[in-house]
C-alpha cells in the first residue's frame, strides 16, 4: 500500500503497528544481576549470559562436579566363563587323583601298625614316625658298624705285634678311618675336635666345640643333630632347655656309641621363640651343651 494514498489517521495507526512488531517484549526474571541499559538492544535477540564461578572456588571443588568417567566392565563371554569353569575342575580333580594315589602308596609301604585310620593327616602322620624309627635304626647300625671296625682293627694291631712281620691286608684301608656318624653330619654349624674334617661355620670362636651340632630349619620346624660325649642327666637336661627357650620336641631319637651319644631331634619353634634362623638355634644348643658340661665338672670336682 502506498504512503500517499493513506489519510493521516491511518497512517498514524500503521506507525504505531509496525513499531510494535519490530521491538522485542521486555521480560522480568528473579536474577538479582538485572541487565544494564546498555545492554539491551532494542531490535536484536541477545545471546545468553554463561555464568562464570565465583572468584573463591578452588580447582577441587570445579572439578568434583565434572561427571566421573567410569571404567568400562569387561563383560566375560558365557562360552568363554564356562570353559573356565570347567578347566579348574579338570585340574582340581586330577590333583585330587594323584594325591590319592600317592597316599595309597605311601600307605602300603608302612606297617599298620603306624597307620590307625585311613584319612590323610593319620597316613601323613604315620609316614613321618615310620621315617624317624628307619633313621634311629640307621643310626643304630652305624654305631654297631663302627665297634665291628674298632675290635677288628684292635685284632690286626694285635697280630702284627706278635708276629713282627708286616701283613698287608687288602680288607683293611689305607686311609684314616672315618670318625663315627660323620656321614648325618653334611654341614654342620659346629665341630668338635674328633671331626676335623667336616669343618667348623664358627671357627673364629674362642672356645673351642664340645659338640657337633647340625640343624635344619624350614618354617616353624627345626631338624637337629647333636654327637657329644654323655654326661649324667643330660638328656633330661636338655629338654628342660628346649622348654625353656620355646622349642618343643616333637621327635627324639638317641643312639649311644662308648662314651658318645647321638641325638636326632625334631622341634617346633612356637610363637614368641627369639630364634629365627637355624644358626641361631645351633648357638643356642650350643650354649646348653657348654654350660651342661661345666655342671658335670663341677659335680666330678665336688
Amino acid at each position: 500500500m502506498a504512503l500517499e494514498t493513506l489519510s493521516s489517521s491511518e497512517l498514524l495507526n500503521f506507525i504505531m503497528y509496525d513499531s510494535n512488531i519490530s521491538t522485542p517484549p521486555y521480560t522480568i526474571t528473579n536474577d538479582d544481576s538485572s541487565p544494564s541499559p546498555q545492554e539491551i538492544i532494542l531490535g536484536s535477540s541477545s545471546a545468553p549470559r554463561q555464568q562464570t564461578p565465583p572468584e573463591n572456588t578452588s580447582p577441587a571443588v570445579v572439578q568434583c562436579r565434572k561427571k566421573r568417567r567410569r571404567r568400562p566392565k569387561v563383560c566375560k563371554n558365557k562360552e568363554e566363563a564356562e570353559n573356565q569353569r570347567m578347566t579348574h575342575i579338570a585340574v582340581e580333580r586330577n590333583r585330587r587323583k594323584q594325591m590319592n594315589e600317592h597316599l595309597a602308596v605311601l600307605r602300603s609301604l608302612m606297617p599298620e601298625s603306624y597307620v590307625q585310620r585311613g584319612d590323610q593327616a593319620s597316613i601323613v602322620g604315620g609316614a613321618i614316625e615310620f621315617v624317624k624309627e628307619l633313621e634311629h635304626i640307621l643310626q643304630s647300625l652305624e654305631a654297631k658298624k663302627y665297634a665291628l671296625q674298632q675290635q677288628q682293627q684292635q685284632e690286626e694291631e694285635e697280630n702284627l705285634n706278635q708276629n713282627n712281620t708286616l701283613i698287608i691286608n687288602k680288607n683293611s684301608t689305607e686311609t684314616k678311618q672315618q670318625p663315627p656318624f660323620a656321614q648325618f653330619f653334611a654341614y654342620p654349624q659346629f665341630s668338635c675336635s674328633q671331626n676335623q674334617q667336616l669343618g667348623n661355620k664358627f671357627t673364629s670362636q674362642s672356645k673351642a666345640s664340645i659338640a657337633d651340632i647340625e640343624v635344619t630349619l624350614i618354617e616353624t620346624h627345626a631338624n637337629i643333630r647333636i654327637l657329644s660325649r654323655r654326661r649324667v642327666r643330660q638328656l633330661s637336661k636338655i629338654v628342660v632347655a628346649f622348654q625353656s627357650v620355646l622349642l618343643t620336641i616333637l621327635h627324639l631319637n638317641l643312639t649311644t656309641l662308648d662314651s658318645l651319644v647321638l641325638y636326632s631331634i625334631s622341634a617346633k619353634v612356637e610363637e614368641g621363640c627369639q630364634f629365627s634362623s637355624a644358626d641361631d638355634i645351633a648357638g643356642a644348643v650350643h650354649h646348653m651343651l657348654r654350660i651342661i658340661e661345666e655342671e658335670s665338672i663341677l659335680c666330678c670336682q665336688a
